[in-house]
């Protein structure tokens, strides 16, 4: 039986946030309204929910602030909207645990598809030139590199036995890589083997959440030994590690 994902509007402008809801019903979402920080945090703890959309400009408090509180507890996938010019906040709420970011104003279908993206959990295991509809290996595969494990089926990175605090879109960016260790994926490759299709607009977001992973897998982040930078290039996911 097909499930309705549920999503989570966090909202203050009421014409916007009826469209969005009628939008996102037709396309097939449950979507419950919240026009408040406050509320919003008392929806997510009343009931189960598979997104949220959240503006930063909320009327009392910070839209960063909630989504910080939402990931003491949580790693349901966020989608920042925001009207603020400034480039800081976004990368701000990427770093905070938000998975993507869409600045105001936007079009509907551009919400629709980064919002199906960061519902896609599932990782595309296939080398990033493989043909569709080839084979693929088993996902749950468990993944040892020295002192760091990644374990598809408990969706969990651990360093030395220590979990790290990835999202859970940041644990499939680690994942992808992994996957495809001692191979350079370019940001296209990377796009494609996550969501299946590139995302134009994805713009350079990858490479702050790049910046979380390497903070939670790496001895010394502004060294790293595990997740290669190649100029140029893309990532490359070291083979061989401590």
């Amino acid at each position: 039986m097909n499930t309705v994902d549920r999503i989570l509007l966090v909202e203050d402008d009421p014409r916007l946030a009826e469209m969005l809801t009628e939008y996102l019903t037709q396309a097939g979402f449950r979507v419950t309204h919240a026009p408040t920080g406050g509320v919003a945090m008392e929806r997510i703890a009343a009931a189960e929910i598979d997104a949220v959309i959240l503006d930063l400009m909320l009327p009392d408090m910070d839209g960063l602030d909630v989504c910080r509180k939402l990931r003491t507890t949580s790693d349901v996938p966020v989608l920042m909207l925001t009207a603020r010019g400034d480039a800081i906040d976004r990368i701000v709420g990427l770093e905070i645990g938000a998975d993507d970011y869409l600045p105001k104003p936007f079009e509907p279908r551009e919400l629709l598809a980064r919002l199906r993206a960061i519902l896609r959990r599932r990782v595309d295991p296939r080398p990033p030139d493989a043909p569709r509809g080839a084979a693929t290996p088993a996902s749950d595969e468990f993944l040892r590199f020295g002192r760091l494990e990644v374990d598809p089926a408990a969706h969990a990175a651990r360093l030395d036995g220590v979990p790290c605090e990835l999202t859970a879109y940041q644990f499939d960016l680690l994942l992808v890589l992994a996957k495809h260790a001692g191979r350079v994926l370019s940001r296209d490759a990377l796009m494609d083997l996550l969501k299946g299709e590139p995302l134009e607009a994805f713009d350079r977001s990858i490479d702050v959440h790049m910046s979380r992973i390497r903070a939670a897998v790496e001895d010394d982040p502004k060294k790293p030994r595990r997740i290669i930078t190649v100029r140029g290039a893309g990532y490359l996911f070291a083979k061989v590690q401590d």
